[in-house]
């Protein structure tokens, strides 16, 4: 057994088998980078609340806050961490006794090794959440700057790739953006899961040691102590919940990555990727690769992959390391992953090269103003709906037979003659208005429509709401330095009268 083994019971004779320690212990140490400083700050507060309560002699706290101190400046690749020794808590114990001797242990006092690692990850988790946060607002930005530059751009939106209604691109971009106001809240909702603090919860059901959980949850900069302990220690739907937002908000800006797959190839035309995101074929000299497009739409099918994965070992029996196992380090890593694929997506939004006369060219092509043109058949010569659909769709029949682009006034006639059994007169330039791709687009106005100042209207939205998430995102993080710098500083006031 190695000295100083940790957490063995008087039944455990031996220490770990080298199988536990590589399958487990190795995993939970994997951790202690993303761990270290929260640890070393749950452990100031730790003692600090102790001295407070009058648990710890002055004398004690200060040689065990010096200590601790000092742990906390080093870099976690310079601390002793022993995969032998289990987790990062265990092996900080064992170096703290190493130091100490027996001062470290009063460490332990009212605290699992649990709390300090859960209080550990959620700070952790917050600071990764408030960057995810950071990068949707940056691809809100995006889009929200290249949908007013195209508010007036018309094309033709398509559904199932098919050519459907003229629209504008700006219209079509801002429907990402309104994805990312979402993606804004979701993420917020969940930092207020991860804003709150396990510390001082005991065992299970709160300590008898008299620790202040709100003092603690101030020092530590939490909005407040968790309203139920057992909750507090071991509920995992918050964990789910930040992959599952991770994922969605990658998911968002895979949708438009396919689209802009597409979009940028040479049968459409309609967009050009930045060079700085492209990459050129080793073999054929012509090719260039929107190679940006690939990494989002492959770190988008991860992350459904980790979330997952995820959901799966949150399926066991409450209050179980299984369910929190994996979870440090595939939580941290799905939010990282998901950085990435977000600003990636935001810097190809920001570089795009949108050609407005491609979109022109096709925005009318195909009877995209087939709809409109039936609707004009109703609100002019009172038909229903679907009588109108029925001559248009019979005139469009007749113009491709025809081997023409373009409906004729006198197909409308012929139609309803052959349809309807009665006269319909539109004249030519009736038919040519009502399928002019700039007018119908024109009468977009409804709320959220494709109208150029709908579009600009919308883009003021979400500039709006790009503003207050930038505010309550540096609220949150001058909050959480202040309380840090605080904690800190408290420390080293206590820790300088032992010395």
């Amino acid at each position: 057994m190695p000295e100083g083994y940790l957490g063995a019971e008087a039944r455990i004779s031996s220490g770990p088998a080298p199988e536990l320690i590589e399958a487990g212990y190795a995993m939970e140490l994997a951790d202690a980078p993303l761990l270290h400083r929260g640890l070393g700050l749950a452990d100031l507060a730790h003692v600090l609340a102790l001295h407070e309560a009058a648990v710890i002699p002055a004398r004690q706290a200060s040689v065990l806050l010096t200590a601790l101190l000092d742990i906390l400046d080093s870099p976690a690749e310079e601390f002793p961490y022993d995969a032998r020794y289990g987790d990062a808590y265990n092996s900080r114990e064992r170096e703290l006794e190493r130091r100490l001797g027996s001062t470290a242990g009063w460490l332990h006092t009212g605290r699992t090794r649990r709390e300090a690692g859960r209080i550990a990850f959620r700070l952790a988790l917050r600071d990764r959440l408030l960057h995810l946060h950071e990068v949707v607002t940056r691809f809100l930005a995006a889009v929200a700057e290249q949908a007013d530059a195209h508010a007036g751009t018309v094309w033709a939106d398509t559904t199932y790739l098919q050519p459907a209604q003229p629209s504008t691109f700006g219209h079509y971009l801002g429907g990402f953006g309104e994805e990312a106001t979402r993606h804004l809240d979701r993420i917020e909702q969940t930092y207020r899961w991860a804003d709150r603090s396990p510390a001082g919860v005991g065992g299970v059901g709160g300590s008898r040691v008299p620790i202040d959980r709100a003092r603690l949850a101030e020092m530590l900069g939490f909005a407040g102590p968790g309203a139920h302990t057992r909750d507090v220690m071991w509920a995992a739907d918050g964990l789910a919940e930040a992959v599952v937002n991770a994922a969605q908000a990658a998911i968002t800006v895979d949708r438009l990555a396919e689209d802009l797959e597409i979009f940028a190839s040479p049968p459409f035309g309609y967009v050009t990727l930045d060079a700085s995101l492209c990459r050129a074929s080793v073999l054929m000299p012509q090719k260039r690769n929107p190679y940006a497009l690939a990494v989002i739409r492959a770190g988008a099918g991860t992350l459904i992959g980790r979330a997952t994965g995820l959901l799966v070992t949150q399926r066991t029996p409450s209050a179980r390391t299984d369910n929190w196992l994996h979870a440090y380090g595939e939580v941290a890593s799905a939010l990282d992953l998901a950085g990435r694929v977000v600003a990636l997506g935001a810097e190809v939004v920001r570089t795009l090269a949108v050609h407005r006369e491609a979109l022109a060219a096709a925005a009318g092509a195909h009877f995209t103003g087939a709809a409109d043109l039936a609707e004009e058949l109703v609100l002019a010569h009172g038909l229903d709906y679907r009588s109108a659909y029925r001559l248009v769709a019979r005139s469009v029949a007749a113009a491709i037979e025809d081997g023409r682009t373009r409906i004729a006034e006198t197909d409308l006639s012929r139609a309803a003659a052959e349809v309807l059994d009665r006269v319909i007169d539109l004249d030519a330039e009736t038919v040519l208005t009502a399928s002019d791709p700039v007018r119908i687009v024109a009468g977009r106005t409804a709320l959220g429509g494709s109208a150029p100042e709908r579009v600009r209207e919308h883009c003021q939205a979400l500039e709006r709401r790009q503003a207050v998430a930038t505010r309550w995102r540096d609220d949150r993080r001058a909050h959480a330095q202040q309380a840090e710098k605080n904690l800190v500083a408290a420390a080293q006031r206590l820790a300088a009268t032992g010395s």
